[in-house]
């Protein structure tokens, strides 16, 4: 039985940024697969009665995030831009990874995502940036177009509802087998446990 993690993200997620640039490296030293579920979390903040991201609701707390993301990202040689606005729409992006079979394809389309977010500071709702961040995963240009399918859509929406129904309340958020862990920094234990399993 192959051994495996859900990797739960969300495109406007910073610390869902970190997971995603280590995450396969990781997988691949402890023998474990790794499953990309992509979700929206305004509906999960809509149901806690947030209406934004709690990085802008708490200003405080969006302060340390900032500047935690800068101490992170330096101490893993990654670059780091803060987009603005903050939080992006991911939606469209969101929508194109659940149309993305094949698992190399996916977590390539992914990475890129993030990065034309996190280290070039663009928006990843606009078209032609999606485009590139398909291009750069090896996907025609016209696979855009599936992220207006009535199916696609419905598909993501599930997708949230089942993310509410396992406990995920944030991103980004693992689960082995039923065991829920939350944040990046949790990342290496929940990837310990899979392996164990």
């Amino acid at each position: 039985m192959q051994r495996s993690i859900q990797f739960w993200f969300e495109f406007a997620s910073t610390y869902s940024y970190l997971s995603a640039m280590r995450i396969e490296d990781l997988a691949a030293q402890h023998g474990v697969s790794v499953e990309w579920h992509p979700f929206l979390l305004g509906p999960i903040f809509a149901s806690q009665g947030w209406d934004n991201s709690p990085f802008n609701i708490y200003p405080a707390k969006g302060r340390y995030m900032w500047r935690d993301m800068e101490r992170l990202t330096a101490q893993r040689g990654l670059r780091f831009s803060r987009p603005d606005p903050f939080p992006q729409n991911g939606l469209k992006a969101a929508r194109l990874v659940m149309t993305i079979e094949a698992h190399p394809q996916r977590a390539a389309f992914v990475r890129a995502v993030y990065a034309a977010e996190f280290v070039d500071g663009l928006n990843i709702a606009d078209d032609q940036v999606l485009i590139d961040c398909l291009s750069q995963a090896s996907l025609p240009p016209d696979t855009l177009a599936h992220c207006h399918d009535t199916e696609i859509k419905a598909a993501l929406m599930q997708q949230t509802q089942t993310a509410q129904a396992k406990g995920i309340f944030g991103a980004p958020s693992f689960l082995v087998g039923e065991e829920l862990f939350w944040g990046d920094d949790r990342l290496d234990e929940a990837m310990q446990l899979a392996a164990e399993i």
